[in-house]
């Protein structure tokens, strides 16, 4: 299986690689539903 890398859940998320990056390192002001939509891209993705 091929690993997951932070470009494949940008754009299952329909976001930027950075705004990937922010939510995953929980800093900057991301709005709940952007990360909620990552959070969903990373669960979809595995």
């Amino acid at each position: 299986m091929k690993k997951v890398s932070i470009i494949d859940v940008a754009r299952e998320a329909g976001v930027s690689v950075s705004t990937v990056s922010l939510v995953l390192r929980q800093k900057g002001k991301i709005s709940e539903a952007t990360i909620e939509k990552v959070h969903a891209a990373i669960t979809a993705l595995g």
